[in-house]
Order: C-alpha cells, then structure tokens, then sequence
C-alpha cells in the first residue's frame, strides 16, 4: 500500500467515524423520555424526586426528564424541535459523505466540521447558562466539540498531504482518489 492509500484510508476511516457520531448524536435527540426513563432506573432514582442520598447527577436526571414528561403531555409538538435537532445532524453527516467521495476536493467540509466543533463550546456555555443548564452538563455538551474536533482535524491534515503527494506526481489538483492516479500513471506508461 502506498502512501496515498494510507492517506485515504485514514480519511475515509476517521470521516465514517464522523458520520457515525453525528448520526449517533442525531438520534439520540428523539427519543428523550425513554432515555431519560432508562437513565433514572440505572440510577436507582426513577420513583423519586428528592432524597438525603440523590447525587447531583441524579437530581437533574430526575429535572430533566420530569420537564420533559409534562411538556410532552401538554405540549406533544415542542418535541418536533428536537426532530429537527436530529435531522440537523442527519443532513449534516450526509454533506460528509462528499468528503468521502473526494477529500481534497471537499477539504472545506473538515474545516466547517472543526469551526463547527469549536463554536459548540461558547454556544454551550452561553445557551446553556441563560437556560440554567449546570456547569457539569455544559462541559459533557463541550465535550462533544472537543472529541468532534479531533478525527475532522486529522482528516484535513491528511488531505493536505494527499493533495501535496497528487500535485507532486503531476495530477490535476481536483484529481483525489489514489485509484484515479494508478490509472492516470498505467496511461503515461
């Protein structure tokens, strides 16, 4: 395997792990209240509200998922907003896919993904403050952006590589694909 396939490989591996974890993400937006039902049972908290033994976490489990409980039996169509959280995401993993197909070409989807990434930490911190979300919850929402920006960063830099290793072996620029070259090289022989 030559060193473009190497490269391809990386990106092609690190931007389905993208894919993959906003699709993840994206699904997660939908089903709330069994998520939350399913997450104050593994806690051991899912008859209470209050308690001398009841962690943080589980009291603003048990915040949470009551709100969400009386909203969608009084307000069933504010869940539609979290349905389009998740199609968000969806149309977002799908743009990837172009990255998939031509990494060099696409190099701008890994740098909206990473600008993406890294405005995620004021929106959180900003949002999540005047909705009166937790600092602890704030930095898991952080999180996201973090670990997001990480795989999307290697992706670019590999692109710049690829595009580097495509001019120097005389390729057009917008040529990206290592089996694209092997044929152009097979024609110049």
């Amino acid at each position: 395997m030559n060193a473009a396939e190497t490269l391809e490989r990386r990106i092609r591996y690190l931007t389905c792990l993208s894919i993959v974890g906003l699709v993840a993400s994206g699904a997660t937006t939908i089903p709330l209240q069994c998520e939350l039902d399913t997450t104050a049972r593994i806690l051991g908290v899912a008859e209470s509200a209050s308690g001398p033994a009841i962690t943080d976490l589980a009291k603003w489990i048990l915040k949470v998922r009551d709100a969400v409980r009386d909203t969608d039996a009084k307000y069933p169509f504010i869940a539609y907003g979290t349905d389009w959280l998740a199609f968000g995401h969806f149309v977002i993993a799908i743009a990837f896919v172009g990255a998939l197909r031509d990494p060099v070409r696409n190099i701008w989807l890994f740098q909206f993904g990473m600008i993406a990434c890294v405005l995620l930490v004021p929106y959180a911190f900003v949002f999540g403050g005047l909705r009166g979300i937790p600092i602890p919850w704030r930095l898991i929402d952080c999180s996201f952006g973090v670990v997001g920006f990480i795989p999307l960063w290697f992706c670019q830099r590999s692109a710049n590589e690829l595009a580097k290793k495509h001019l120097s072996s005389g390729a057009p620029r917008v040529v990206a694909r290592a089996s694209t070259l092997r044929s152009m090289s097979a024609l110049r022989a």
